[in-house]
C-alpha cells in the first residue's frame, strides 16, 4: 500500500518500524500503569476499539484520497497505522495477563498451536478475498475495501472480549518510574533468564520485519503488481496453517527453544534465497517460509513469556518484553536507509548477521518447556 501511495524505501522502513517494533516498545511505558489494576479487561477493550476505529478511518481516508494534495496521504497512513499499532501494544498487555491466568501450563502449547490453526484457516479464506479485491480494483479503492472489511471483521470479533468474565485478580503496585526500575532490577536478580529474554527479542524479532522489504524488492526490481502481492500473501498464510497443524499434533513433544532455532534457521534460508537466486521465481517458497517464521516466532514468544513470568508480574514482564523491541523498531529504519543509499544486498547481509547473534540468547534462555 505504501509503495502504491508513492512511498520510498525510507517510508517502508518507518512504517515497518511502527508496526513491528516501535509500537511494542511502548509497552514498557504502558505496563507500569496497567500493572496497578487487578483486572485488565477494560484496557484490553480500549486497545481493541482504537484499532477498530483506525481501520474504519483508513478505509474512509483511502476512498477519498484523491482529494489529498502532496504527501498528506502518506502522512495520514502513518498517523492511522500508528494508532492501530499502539492500540495493539496497549491491548496485548491485558491480553497476556488474562491469557496467563486462564490457561493451565499443560494447555498452553496445544492452545497456541490450535489458535494459529484457526487463525490460519480464517486467514486462508481471507487471503483469497484479499487477492480478489487487490486485483479487482486499482489503488486506492482496492485497499479502502480491504480496510472496510477489516473494520467489520474486528468489530464482530471484539464482541467476544466484551463478554469476557475476568475472575482472577492480578496486581503489582508501581508507584512511579523510579519504583518501576527498582522492580525490574529486583526481577533481574531473581530471574537470570529475564536478562536474555529482551536480547532474544531484539535479535530474533527482526525476523518478522523482512517480508515488507522483500515486497519492496519485488516491486522495485521486478515490477510486482498488487495482484501478485495477493498471491504471495496466500502462500504466507499457507505456511502458517501448515505449521499450526504440525505444532498442534506434536504440542507435547517440543521445547520452545527448538521453535526459536527453527525460526532463525529459516530466516537465514530466506536471505540466502533472495541473495543467491535473484528474481521472483522462488518468492512463493520465500513467503511460505515467512508464514512458518511468523507462527513459530509468535508461539515461542508467547510461550517463553508465560514461562518466565508469574500471575502477579505478567503485565510487567510484557512491558519488559516491549523493551526488547528496540532493535526491531530501529532495524527497519536502518534497512530503509541502507536500501536507499547502498541497495538491497548490504541490508540482507546485515539481517543475517543479527539473526545469527540471536542463537546465543536462545541458548542462554534454557527453555525448560
Amino acid at each position: 500500500m505504501m509503495v502504491d501511495a508513492g512511498g520510498t524505501a525510507v517510508h517502508i522502513g518507518i512504517l515497518t518500524a511502527i508496526m513491528l517494533g516501535g509500537s511494542s516498545f511502548t509497552q514498557l511505558f504502558f505496563a507500569p500503569f496497567i500493572s496497578n489494576f487487578s483486572y485488565k479487561k477494560k484496557f484490553l477493550l480500549i486497545g481493541i476499539n482504537s484499532r477498530i476505529i483506525a481501520l474504519l478511518l483508513l478505509g474512509i481516508m483511502l476512498y477519498f484520497s484523491a482529494k489529498f494534495i502532496g504527501d498528506y496521504e502518506i502522512l495520514m497512513i502513518f498517523l492511522l497505522i500508528t494508532i492501530f499499532s499502539l492500540g495493539g501494544a496497549f491491548s496485548s498487555i491485558g491480553y497476556n495477563d488474562i491469557l496467563g491466568k486462564s490457561l493451565d501450563e499443560r494447555s498452553r502449547k496445544p492452545f497456541f498451536s490450535i489458535r494459529q490453526v484457526v487463525n490460519g484457516l480464517i486467514l486462508f479464506g481471507s487471503a483469497f478475498l484479499a487477492k480478489y479485491i487487490l486485483g479487482r480494483a486499482d489503488y486506492p479503492i482496492n485497499y479502502s475495501y480491504m480496510f472496510f472489511i477489516g473494520f467489520f471483521a474486528l468489530a464482530i470479533a471484539s464482541l467476544g472480549f466484551w463478554n469476557l468474565k475476568e475472575v482472577v485478580p492480578s496486581k503489582m503496585v508501581v508507584r512511579g518510574p523510579g519504583h518501576f526500575f527498582q522492580i525490574i532490577k529486583g526481577e533481574l536478580k531473581q530471574n537470570r533468564r529475564l536478562i536474555y529474554f529482551p536480547g532474544f527479542i531484539n535479535t530474533m524479532g527482526i525476523s518478522i520485519t523482512l517480508l515488507p522489504f522483500i515486497i519492496l524488492y519485488a516491486k522495485t526490481d521486478f515490477g510486482l503488481q498488487s495482484s501478485g502481492t495477493g498471491n504471495y500473501l496466500l502462500f504466507k498464510v499457507m505456511g502458517g496453517v501448515f505449521t499450526g497443524f504440525l505444532l498442534f499434533i506434536f504440542s507435547g513433544k517440543y521445547k520452545y527453544s527448538l521453535l526459536l532455532y527453527v525460526t532463525g534457521i529459516l530466516a537465514l534460508i530466506i536471505s540466502v534465497i533472495v541473495i543467491f537466486f535473484p528474481g521472483i521465481s522462488l518468492f512463493h517458497l520465500v513467503f511460505f517460509l515467512g508464514g512458518i517464521i511468523f507462527v513459530t516466532y509468535s508461539i515461542s514468544l508467547n510461550g517463553v513469556l508465560l514461562e518466565v513470568s508469574g500471575t502477579s508480574n505478567r503485565a510487567l514482564y510484557t512491558g519488559i518484553a516491549g523493551a526488547g523491541n528496540i532493535l526491531p523498531a530501529l532495524f527497519p529504519l536502518l534497512g530503509g536507509w541502507m536500501i536507499k543509499h547502498f541497495g538491497f544486498l548490504p541490508y540482507f547481509i546485515l539481517f543475517m548477521v543479527v539473526i545469527l547473534s540471536s542463537f546465543y540468547f536462545i541458548y542462554q534462555l534454557k527453555c525448560r518447556k
